[in-house]
């Protein structure tokens, strides 16, 4: 399995390469910005992107409700979440991404997630640390909690490959605007 999910990120990241920069992001904001209206006031967890992720911080920027951004405890853990604003200082966290410099805990009820690959499933195709899955399977065990992919159209596969541990998202948001996942 490991093997198939490496051959499927190469040809993921490349994908999401292809349309990266290609003024697809603005119309992507717009469909997530409507998915989460019904969310406004809860706390959300979004992402600040690296490489070629499609870039959800003008949405969250204009969320009401708090806002924090994930990080990297250590392998095989789930993420915590830090408050963000746009003003927030950020540091160098793990893997390339930037963190809050001061480290406020918070507890998210709706996450944006970043990808590589999505199916019709409603799996996603991370990096391959698990971070995500092991996340939403913490949260999920202890309350409701409401998972939404953020991708370009182009990064959906005729079917992820999964292991046992992989959990399913509630939805993805696309420059199409947001499909639901029973």
């Amino acid at each position: 399995m490991d093997l198939i999910k490496a051959e499927t990120r190469k040809s993921a990241f490349a994908a999401r390469k292809a349309v990266f920069r290609t003024g697809r992001d603005a119309a992507a904001q717009d469909a997530l910005r409507a998915a989460l209206a019904e969310h406004a006031d809860a706390p959300l967890s979004g992402y600040l992107p690296i490489r070629t992720e499609i870039d959800p911080v003008p949405v969250m920027a204009s969320h009401r409700g708090p806002v924090g951004v994930p990080v990297i405890p250590g392998a095989a853990q789930p993420l915590l979440f830090h408050l963000w604003s746009p003003e927030a200082e950020l540091i160098d966290g793990p893997f390339g991404a930037k963190v809050p410099a001061d480290g406020v805990a918070m507890t998210p009820r709706v996450l944006i997630v970043p990808m590589l690959a999505f199916d019709a499933r409603g799996y996603r195709l991370g990096y391959g640390g698990g971070f995500y899955d092991r996340t939403l399977q913490k949260l999920r065990a202890a309350g409701p909690v409401t998972a939404l992919g953020f991708a370009f159209d182009a990064q959906e596969i005729p079917e992820v490959p999964i292991d046992a541990y992989d959990q399913r998202l509630d939805g993805v948001v696309t420059e199409s605007g947001l499909r639901l996942f029973a």
